[in-house]
């Protein structure tokens, strides 16, 4: 994602908003399965950003970024990097930052 499309989101995002996409996304980061310690990412489509009151710009951007499924392989795939040992919840943790980590730097640099 190219800096200017940054500058682009930014304008028609405000913090309150950037907040509310984050934490929207990371509700839709869930374990699938404890035992193997598994994590899923119920992928939103245009029609759920737009229910949610994102801006119709704020979908183009963001699901036609090459971030977006960079950040989609990199939350499902936080299991393997895990320390042996860590908790289901800890791990699930991990893959909720993921999501604030790339809006973040998507959105701020």
């Amino acid at each position: 994602m190219s800096r200017r499309r940054c500058f682009d989101i930014m304008s028609v995002m405000e913090t309150e908003e950037i907040k509310k996409f984050i934490q929207w996304l990371q509700e839709l980061v869930t374990l699938a399965t404890v035992d193997e310690l598994t994590i899923s990412f119920a992928e939103p489509t245009a029609d759920d950003f737009s229910a949610k009151g994102f801006d119709a710009e704020v979908v183009t951007i963001t699901l036609g970024s090459q971030w977006w499924s960079e950040m989609v392989t990199d939350i499902v795939e936080t299991p393997e990097y895990a320390e042996p040992g860590e908790s289901a919840e800890q791990v699930l943790s991990y893959a909720k930052d993921v999501v604030s980590e790339y809006v973040r730097k998507r959105l701020y640099t």
